[in-house]
């Protein structure tokens, strides 16, 4: 390598004395930067001299940077100071940082003054000046014709400060950060917009504001929540829909709130206006539906308000990639929704039929998130929903989110509900990219999606669409806004629709005549009243007590979930073989090969082994099972440890991933210490994957608290309401162990509460083989119409307890019995003058308890393994036999307002024989649902189990 520079071997302090780098000029300083370029990649290929200059020199100042641009500046006798380069880029960084304050982003403020942000002025730069600067230096992706740094300041200001402005300072990846920089700067996301997408458009606004006008002058006063001032927002969903499926997408999964919806079941999903209008005058006609198929409303027998239906529709055209497209059914609490979408598309990307974890294509399936303003950073579901974005277990390939931004809730205003300057400030700590765009401009807002449907594409992420327009009535219709909004809706009122303005600059570009634009609104208004005519002289409905179908009130079938004990014992030698080179925890190891002695002579199987073995007996029977949970893998409580760890090299591997005989996935996820979201995504995965066993458990089962809204408006009600199936499993910790009130209890109570029309099965079992049966059960009902949830309070310290432990004949020859007669009690029915019906952890422990006691031929112990639905038929059989029977008892640990005995006193009493009464044993009314004090718990107990076991006493009547 020729020499270049007279120069040798310096100190660190010479260094520090001068800036070497001016040594350097001209071909010479770009041949060196060139150098320190490669030196940044792979020191050992640069000179050796070289090298030590740049480990001693550092990086080239700013100074000397810019020195090499300037070289390319057009030549005007005079060269900028650094300080005035400096500052010019400074300018457009600060365009595009702040350039969103200047844009016209509100439709109903006009005239938005610049901020002195952008103005170059506040820099002490001259238009001189910047047009000294090379264009390149200010914007690399400006156009040709822009010649100068002026003309380039021009470009960025005209770009960062129209109808769609940006939010991408903070996202941290650079090659993202620049990728979206390129795509705004050259222009890439604005596509030109051919004429016939332009009239596609204008119709889709003449037909969302012609339905909504066409429903407020017909039905006077009712409730639509109308989509009116972000009419955008539909043809935004129709291009992002488009574009996704022309990609290959197979399923398109919305959430949204009520606000516009009804719009967007009939424009978006094809939901026919005759449908639409026959639920306002209350005259529902099924037959209304296409016969073809090709939207599938689903009703509950109860049913819901119109605009918190959801909708399937199936595009099976010929010129069209087939797809289907789901608006999920959502009640009031808005925000909710959309982990269930996004569980949706999860179950929509996935392979389940062949072992090992399910195999992902985020390809299939897209999940768009419409949220409120005043919702979206008001409700926490929303940063617990983004918060599983890049989550292995629950990532989609990135949703698109959009937030149909009103400016307004319901008569609150923006500075009263969030801190922040826009609603969709809460993703920028997720680093999702942001676009802010005007409703009012159809294109801008095409621009939005196409830049949000490629960056998906490209980086498997979200992103954020905050589609900014008003909302033109009150809240449902019947409010009167100007009472609280008067300024607002004084602007409102003046301000025309989307539809007359799009219309009029097609006009005046003379891309269409005035005469075109009012046929396209006449047909509009002409296609709604002949649908109208369709139904306007149907009768409203009688109104009737509604039912579930028989088939439902029927409950559950019996079903054999017994497996052979040479299938069981196969499968068992299975899970306790490692791969070749895997070495697991030693004593964890030494743990689980003990399962090996659980076959043998006076051999047990614990909770954990159970569950176990049932997983891998449902695998083998070609169903997928999804388990989440907070430290699902290992258990809260160390007993499951099904995805197990190189004690050497950290690599995770499930014996359930390599049986032989298994048919389908397993997947299993610890999951974020989150609830309602977790659950709510479970759900939605179950809905969408009905062949598949998904659990969901709660770290402790009082956690399941938080996540109360999914409970009471999906799982327990959705099949009610919209004839949603679903078979989600709950696993709830529940038991008192003197560890406080909040990891007592999973509050039974509630569940119980919330049990009616075979809605759920809710159980607190006392034995392993129990659970074994009953998870083999629900895995086998999945495909049938008595398919309910089930609610499971599992245990913690019986979890390993040789009492609720089972032999392997009651796996191989038992099935799940809903109640359970101690065995060795009761012998003599006609001694027994006591009956204790207990449930779960205390019954487990009456029955050890009672095991040591002597002459107990006058007590029997009956265990209510599942208590809703409750097993009135088999409970009253089963007393007949006790003819000296003298008193019965329900004993619990749970205060007496809480757990089940409120739900099964009424129940008991029915079913006991003469004139007999239940009478109440357990800890008195409490506002909290156990002691803090150990020693406390441990009397109570005792006091419990002693008085139910101990006879001559009455008890607490």
């Amino acid at each position: 390598m020729r020499k270049i520079w007279g120069f040798t071997k310096m100190t660190i302090k010479d260094a520090k004395a001068y800036d070497p780098w001016k040594s350097f000029s001209g071909p010479n300083l770009g041949y060196v930067m060139e150098q320190y370029d490669l030196f940044q990649v792979n020191p050992e290929e640069v000179d050796p001299e070289l090298k030590n200059f740049f480990e001693v020199a550092g990086p080239p100042s700013f100074e000397v940077e810019a020195g090499t641009v300037m070289e390319s500046a057009p030549q005007t006798g005079e060269v900028l100071s650094m300080k005035k380069i400096m500052s010019a880029v400074k300018l457009a960084e600060n365009i595009r940082a702040y350039g969103h304050l200047a844009s016209s982003i509100y439709p109903l403020i006009e005239d938005k003054p610049d901020t002195e942000q952008i103005h170059f002025e506040k820099y002490d730069l001259t238009v001189e000046d910047l047009r000294k600067i090379p264009a390149d230096l200010i914007c690399a992706q400006s156009p040709e014709n822009v010649k100068d740094g002026y003309e380039a300041f021009q470009y960025l200001k005209q770009l960062y400060t129209k109808t769609i402005a940006f939010g991408f300072h903070h996202v941290n990846d650079l090659d993202e950060k620049q990728w979206l920089t390129d795509m705004v700067e050259s222009g890439k996301m604005f596509p030109k917009v051919s004429k016939e997408k332009k009239a596609l458009m204008l119709k889709r606004l003449n037909e969302v504001e012609g339905f909504e006008k066409f429903l407020h002058r017909t039905f006077v006063g009712q409730k639509r929540f109308s989509i009116e001032g972000l009419d955008a927002l539909v043809p935004v969903l129709d291009e992002m829909i488009s574009q996704t499926v022309q990609n290959g997408t197979s399923n398109v999964n919305i959430a949204m709130a009520h606000r516009g919806r009804l719009n967007v079941l009939a424009h978006v999903l094809g939901k026919p206006y005759e449908v639409i209008f026959s639920e306002f005058q209350h005259s529902p006609n099924k037959d209304l539906v296409p016969s073809e198929g090709s939207t599938g409303i689903n009703y509950g027998w109860t049913g819901d308000v119109k605009y918190h239906l959801g909708l399937d529709k199936q595009i099976t055209k010929e010129s069209v990639q087939k797809a289907r497209i789901t608006l999920a059914n959502n009640p009031s609490h808005l925000e909710v929704v959309g982990p269930i979408v996004e569980g949706y598309s999860r179950a929509a990307q996935e392979d389940r039929t062949a072992k090992g974890f399910p195999v992902q294509d985020i390809d299939k399936s897209l999940a768009i998130l419409i949220h409120g303003d005043a919702a979206f950073p008001g409700e926490g579901i929303v940063p617990e929903t983004f918060n599983l974005s890049r989550l292995r277990g629950y990532q989609v390939g990135g949703a698109i989110h959009i937030i149909a931004n009103n400016t307004i809730g319901f008569t609150t205003e923006s500075e009263d509900s969030r801190s922040t300057r826009y609603a969709s400030d809460l993703a920028k700590g997720f680093e999702v990219p942001i676009v802010h765009v005007n409703a009012d401009d159809p294109e801008a807002c095409m621009a939005a999606v196409n830049l949000a449907i490629q960056y998906r594409e490209k980086y498997k992420k979200d992103f954020l669409i905050d589609l900014i327009g008003y909302r033109r009535f009150g809240h449902n219709e019947m409010d009167e806004p100007l009472v609280t909004q008067p300024e607002m809706y004084a602007l409102i009122h003046k301000h025309p629709t989307v539809k007359e303005i799009y219309g009029k600059q097609l006009i005046e570009s003379g891309e269409f005549t005035e005469n075109e634009v009012k046929e396209m609104a006449k047909q509009v208004d002409t296609k709604l009243a002949e649908a109208y005519a369709k139904i306007s002289g149907n009768k409203p409905e009688a109104s009737k007590e509604v039912n579930p179908p028989g088939i439902i009130e029927k409950g559950i079938p019996t079903i054999d979930t017994a497996v052979s004990k040479e299938e069981l014992i196969s499968i068992n030698e299975q899970l306790v073989k490692w791969p070749e080179g895997f070495t697991p925890n030693k004593k964890l190891g030494k743990i689980l090969s003990r399962r090996l002695d659980s076959f043998g002579e006076n051999g047990k199987i614990d909770w954990a082994h159970a569950e176990t073995l049932a997983f891998a007996t449902i695998l083998n029977d070609a169903t997928p099972i999804r388990l989440t949970g907070q430290d699902s893998e290992r258990g809260t409580f160390a007993q499951r440890n099904i995805m197990l760890h190189d004690s050497v090299n950290g690599k995770t591997y499930s014996p359930l991933h390599t049986l032989e005989s298994a048919k389908a996935s397993f997947a299993v996820h610890n999951s974020p210490l989150t609830e309602t979201a977790v659950l709510a995504y479970e759900y939605g995965y179950n809905v969408f994957a009905p062949e598949t066993l998904v659990l969901w458990e709660g770290q402790f089962g009082d956690f399941a608290n938080t996540a109360q809204v999914i409970f009471d408006q999906f799982i327990a009600a959705g099949r009610a309401k919209w004839g949603q199936k679903s078979g989600l499993v709950m696993l709830l910790p529940h038991g008192y162990e003197g560890q406080g009130p909040e990891h007592s209890s999973a509050r039974l109570e509630r569940f119980l509460q919330l049990a009616a029309e075979n809605n759920w099965t809710v159980a607190n079992l006392s034995s392993a083989a129990q659970y074994f049966h009953v998870l083999r059960r629900q895995a086998k009902i999945l495909d049938q119409e008595q398919v309910r949830p089930l609610v499971i309070m599992t245990p913690k310290s019986m979890l390993r307890n040789q009492v609720m432990a089972s032999t392997p004949e009651e796996f191989s020859t038992g099935s799940f019995e809903s109640f359970i007669e101690t065995k060795t009690l009761g012998k003599k029915p006609k001694a027994v003058e006591r009956i204790v019906f207990a449930s779960g952890k205390l019954a487990v422990e009456l029955r050890d308890k009672v095991a040591t006691e002597q002459n107990t031929d006058w007590l029997q112990i009956i265990s209510i393994e599942e208590i809703y639905p409750f097993p009135f038929t088999g409970v009253q059989e089963a007393l007949k036999k006790y003819t000296n029977l003298k008193e019965i008892y329900w004993a619990q640990e749970e205060p007496k307002n809480m757990g089940a005995w409120t739900f099964v006193e009424p129940r008991l009493n029915a079913a006991a024989p003469g004139n007999l009464s239940v009478t109440y044993i357990g800890r008195k009314r409490r506002s909290s649902p156990a002691e803090g004090d150990p020693l406390v718990h441990k009397n109570e107990q005792q006091r419990i189990m002693s008085q139910a076991i101990t006879r001559n006493n009455e008890g607490d009547k």
